[in-house]
């Protein structure tokens, strides 16, 4: 493995193209929606726990800023058309302009900035990459809880409740799930090239 590499997807497909980039871009939003899949509602938020937040990091930091970015724009995209957004939140425009917008809204700039820190070597070890993750979920926060907070119509003590302390402990597990797998990529195809 090059030590120079810059994110895994270069380490695993080095060669880029056209035909390349958009292979990496699809298979990201599809992993993005698989992992919206794994839903939950709540009963007391519009707001549902997903596996999408998961998937976003791990798209970020595995294709970099302009790939993961453009993998996470495709899903949000997509899910204008199709039902790829979690089961409970539907799809189209109004789920944009609903409750979890804000959350959606924020994966492309989650995933490119990710990407980015994984391009500055932050996903290499376990650290840095809580760090990475850490950050790309604050930044969706910044993104979710005052569009939530907008389309409720509630004060910060409701918008806290609706849309963050029910998914801290779950955004916890799946930010160190991202970063113990980054790591443990990057040792696997070190391997691979011995």
């Amino acid at each position: 493995m090059q030590s120079d590499t810059a994110t895994l997807r270069l380490a695993v497909w080095p060669r880029s193209g056209l035909f390349a980039d958009v292979l990496l871009v699809c298979a990201g939003a599809g992993l993005i929606a698989a992992c919206a899949q794994l839903s939950l509602k709540l009963p007391f938020t519009p707001v549902p726990i997903t596996g999408q937040t998961f998937a976003v990091l791990l798209v970020g930091a595995g294709l970099g800023t302009a790939r993961g970015g453009a993998a996470a724009l495709l899903y949000v995209l997509a899910g204008l058309l199709v039902p790829v957004y979690a089961p409970h939140t539907g799809y189209g425009l109004s789920t944009i302009t609903g409750a979890s917008g804000g959350y959606l809204v924020s994966y492309p700039f989650v995933a490119a900035l990710t990407g980015r820190l994984a391009e500055r070597r932050w996903d290499r070890r376990f650290s840095s990459a809580v760090g990475a993750m850490l950050t790309g979920n604050v930044v969706i926060y910044l993104f979710g809880l005052p569009w939530l907070a907008h389309v409720l119509h509630t004060n910060l003590e409701h918008t806290l409740e609706d849309g963050l302390y029910p998914f801290v402990p779950g955004d916890t597990f799946k930010l160190y799930l991202a970063a113990a797998a980054l790591p443990g990529a990057w040792k696997l195809v070190g391997r691979m090239r011995s």
